[in-house]
């Protein structure tokens, strides 16, 4: 760094009076902190490293007070280094800003496959850091792992499951795969197909991997009861938002069963909570189905959560997550990114894989394609849609893929008409005025609010059905009825 850089850094320090995700402001006008080994380990631990400014006092209102002696101070930092795993390396500025001296030392980041750097006095668990916006949090043991799991090369979706015996598989659906994996392939054709499975890690030394157990076991979750996936449909925009009958969830499944029936069910979820639009084009008349997301692009994020998530021993308990908003859907795996790349590299550059067997082997079975084609499908979909661009994001041992559509206008439109599957029918039976029971015993539904929520409500939006009581939307006397106007209309 310059001295002209470090005069312009303690400018912004002054204008914007915070630390950030790169940046930490220490005193040291009477001597060097004593322990900087939480900076210097969750610095070393990011890929942007970071920067220490000695000489600002942030408990009086980032005061500069300069530093005791600037050749000292730089002695001691340098001495805290030394006891960290790896060794950190800083670089040194000094400069002269209004009769006072300061200093920075540069961190930088420490190669992925030598994290985590920690305070060796105190070991690599209570040692490593993280950066946190602009906070030092130690890492979770998970966090540790995950750098170990890259820097060894752990393959978790080949670890054995000893309580597993081919009395708990499905033989028939792995003679099946066996067979697909024969195709083709003559030298591997000439083996048995104990060898076969030997090789291709359906078991190791006679006992059945995980890989097995996920792909064709009738039931999975009895070895694993958190490998699966949590599916909840919150009537808002945030967690612990309540519909208008205070319900917390308006659709809420644990899902179960292999990789591919899950991947089937989640879809199914998703499919029966959007709701589907009739779009006409203004200049040829012509009508067509849209959902509110592009199903490939749906299916193709479940898909890389299934296959990609960690499945080590430390996320046994963590299922994936499908969180339905009313303006987005979140799908969270836990796992965060594995290997080098970033989340904005996603689709772009080849990356590393956390199960390649597992991957392969759904290849095989024609589930995935196992080409990197994801990413960039998801993208191309929701282009296609006209939505925003699809974020990626890696959260503290988790990923997270999050689609957002537009928030439907309250006004129905001429060109764009809502039609959910059953609309005219519930709007018939209404012209009756109707309770929630009858409304819920005609739609052939077990959970009132979630008839309501789903299939009323939108109707209410528009005018089309209209509450006894509009000021009282939650009492249990209230009755719904079609707005006759509106029906004769259409």
């Amino acid at each position: 760094m310059t001295v002209e850089k470090l005069i312009e850094i303690l400018n912004d320090i002054q204008q914007h009076k915070s630390e950030t995700q790169t940046l930490e402001i220490k005193c040291a006008a009477k001597g060097c902190p004593r322990k900087l080994f939480d900076t210097l380990s969750s610095f070393s631990n990011q890929d942007d490293g970071g920067i220490i400014i000695f000489g600002v006092d942030e408990d009086n209102d980032f005061q500069e007070t300069g530093v005791y002696d600037p050749q000292d101070l730089q002695k001691k930092v340098n001495s805290q280094c030394f006891q960290m795993q790896p060794v950190v390396r800083p670089l040194f500025t000094v400069a002269e800003k209004d009769g006072k001296i300061f200093v920075s030392a540069e961190i930088p980041s420490v190669d992925l496959s030598e994290r985590p750097c920690y305070y060796k006095g105190v070991g690599r668990i209570k040692g490593s850091y993280i950066r946190s916006g602009d906070s030092d949090e130690p890492m979770t043991e998970y966090e540790i792992y995950s750098y170990e799991a890259f820097r060894k090369k752990y393959q978790d979706d080949i670890r054995t499951v000893p309580r597993a015996t081919m009395k708990t598989i499905d033989t028939q659906m792995l003679e099946a795969y066996v067979k697909k994996l024969k195709e083709g392939k003559p030298n591997l054709s000439n083996l048995s197909d104990d060898t076969i499975c030997e090789l291709m890690s359906i078991t190791r030394d006679g006992v059945l991997t995980l890989t097995a157990v996920m792909l064709f076991c009738p039931y999975p979750q009895a070895f694993f009861p958190g490998f699966s996936i949590i599916a909840m449909v919150i009537p808002g925009t945030e967690m612990g938002e309540t519909g208008d009958l205070d319900e917390r969830f308006t659709d809420n499944e644990r899902i179960e069963g292999t990789i591919p029936q899950m991947l089937e069910t989640a879809l199914q979820f998703v499919k029966r909570n959007m709701r589907h639009h009739t779009i006409i084009d203004p200049d040829t008349g012509r009508r067509a189905d849209r959902t509110d997301y592009p199903l490939t692009a749906v299916r193709e994020a479940i898909l890389n959560a299934l296959v990609h998530r960690d499945y080590s021993m430390h996320t046994e308990a963590m299922s994936v997550q499908l969180i339905m908003f009313d303006d987005r859907i979140e799908i969270w795996s836990p796992g965060g990114i594995y290997g080098r790349i970033k989340a904005d590299q996603l689709g772009k550059v080849q990356p590393d894989t956390r199960n390649p067997v597992l991957a392969l082997a759904l290849e095989v079975m024609g589930i995935t394609e196992n080409r990197y084609s994801g990413i960039p499908t998801i993208r191309r979909e929701m282009a296609g849609y006209g939505l925003k661009e699809p974020e990626f994001s890696d959260e503290r041992g988790s990923f997270k893929v999050c689609f957002r559509k537009e928030l439907e206008s309250k006004e129905p439109s001429r060109q764009t008409q809502e039609e959910r599957p059953g609309d005219h029918d519930l709007l018939l039976f209404c012209i009756t005025p109707r309770t929630k029971k009858e409304i819920c015993e005609f739609l052939g539904l077990n959970s009132t609010s979630y008839a309501i929520q789903k299939y009323v409500m939108p109707l209410v939006e528009e005018d089309r059905i209209r509450m006894s009581m509009p000021d009282k939307p939650k009492s249990p006397k209230q009755l719904f009825f079609t707005n006759r106007s509106l029906l004769n209309e259409s």
